[in-house]
This record gives structure tokens, sequence and C-alpha cells, in this order.
């Protein structure tokens, strides 16, 4: 690995600052960056590590919104009565990222900014209709992920939490690949205030709304309305662990157990 200078800043400004250098990467968990540095894939000049800012951590429940600091591991968030309580669905997402060491070490906002067109979090962003804080703004769920690995983030933007809507119902289906454990397909379907969303992810290059099976479930929120639905394969990913027409099989299977358990 090659030699980088290491920041550990106290406040976000302090981290936003360090982060304008050169070449400069934030590090949140570091659960996809440092193997990327390990393999040659990536080579900041420095990392800015935002582990140390107490602001970016935590959970708070209030008004209808669960909040979540982007510095809070997946762990923690599985673990939280009070996520529990307001949105199972979301703490069931965030239990079944990963292994171990993945859930206590990797963090909501390192997972967004990094937006891998597989990983759990965006479905649960996306599908609950999320609002995404920065230190400058914030970025509606609809309008943050644009692409692989490609976000609505701007240079040295930080993510400092993110609010989700608390839904009448949610709930999270995964079709692993085993090794990996990211989502060869994964649905995440809510109904609430702002209507039906389901957000797949795991299937195309980036999270997306299957707006098809979002029609059926907003005129019936059942399992049966998904029944001989189906989504076009055209544009989904087609490699060595599944075709481009498996995952599209499975989206309306899953969907439909989404909502059999919400």
């Amino acid at each position: 690995m090659q030699a980088f200078a290491y920041h550990t800043p106290s406040s976000v400004a302090d981290a936003a600052a360090a982060g304008m250098t050169a070449d400069a990467r934030l590090l949140a968990g570091g659960q996809s960056l440092i193997p990327s540095m390990k393999l040659g894939l990536s080579a900041p000049s420095a990392l800015v590590d935002l582990g140390g800012i107490a602001a970016l951590k935590g959970i708070t429940v209030a008004s209808g919104t669960v909040t979540i600091g982007a510095a809070t591991t997946h762990a923690a968030v599985a673990a939280s009565a009070e996520v529990q309580a307001a949105i199972p669905a979301l703490a069931d997402l965030a239990g079944r990222i990963g292994d171990r060491q993945v859930r206590n070490r990797g963090t909501i906002g390192g997972s967004l900014a990094n937006n891998d067109p597989a990983a759990c979090y965006p479905a649960a962003v996306l599908g609950l209709g999320a609002t995404v804080h920065t230190n400058s703004r914030t970025i509606a769920a609809d309008d943050f992920f644009l692409g692989l690995y490609t976000t609505a983030l701007a240079e040295g933007e930080i993510i400092t939490a993110v609010s989700f809507p608390i839904p009448a119902k949610a709930a999270w289906q995964k079709f692993k690949q085993p090794a990996s454990r990211f989502s060869l397909v994964g649905v995440f379907v809510s109904h609430g205030a702002g209507g039906v969303r389901v957000a797949v992810t795991g299937a195309g290059a980036v999270v997306y709304r299957e707006s098809g099976l979002e029609t059926k479930l907003a005129a019936d929120w059942s399992a049966a309305a998904l029944a001989g639905a189906t989504v076009s394969a055209d544009g989904l990913n087609n490699d060595l662990h599944g075709s481009a027409e498996y995952r599209a099989a499975l989206i309306p299977v899953l969907a439909g157990r989404a909502v059999a358990a919400s």
C-alpha cells in the first residue's frame, strides 16, 4: 500500500477542510476503501477519518422520523430498540449486511457515499423516501443515486445524517450472493404517507424504483397483487452469478415476499 497522510478531525468543518486537499478521501467505516487501496485500485494522498466526530453518530426518533447519524454503524442500527420499534424493516436490513466485522465497522454514510450497485442501504433509503443530509444541503433519495458508484455528492461534501419517514408498512427481502453477502437482488418495499415505493438493488448498475410493481401495489397492497407480475430484463446485470433474465424474475418474487412480511 502506498504512503498517505492521515487526518483525524474532531468536527465536520475540520473534516471538510482536510478533505479539500488534492486526492484526499473521506474514511467512514473503510470496508470498501481500504480493500481497494490494498489492491492498488485507489491511491489517495490523504485519508480523512470521520470516526472521531461525535456529531456524526447516534439515532433519534421524533415527529414521525428516524434520523441516523452518518457515522453510525450497521450493528448499532440493527441493535437499536428505537429503530426496531419505528421501522423494523430498517433494523432487519442493517442486521443482514455483510458479516459481523462489516456490521461493526461499516457505516450508513460510508455505504451511501460509496453507492455500490449491490449494497443494501441504498434500497432502504430509496425505498423509504429518505432524505440525505450533508454539511451543506439536503438531498432527496430520488435525487441522490445517479449511477454506478456515483451520487449527487459534490467533491468534499460530507454526509452528516439520514432521515427516514416512518411508514405504515415496510419490509426487506434479499437474495444474497453467498460468498460476499451482497445482494444478487434485494427489494425494499414501503407503504406510507408518500405512497408506495419499491426499491431494487443488486439487479442493475444502481439502485432504482420499480414503478410497475409500485402501481400494482398502490391499487392493492398484497402479495397476490404481484402474482404473475413481470419485470423487464433490459439493462439489468448479467454476470457469472446470474443472468439479467434471472434477476428480472427474482424482483417480483422478492417484492411479493416483502409485502407478505410487512
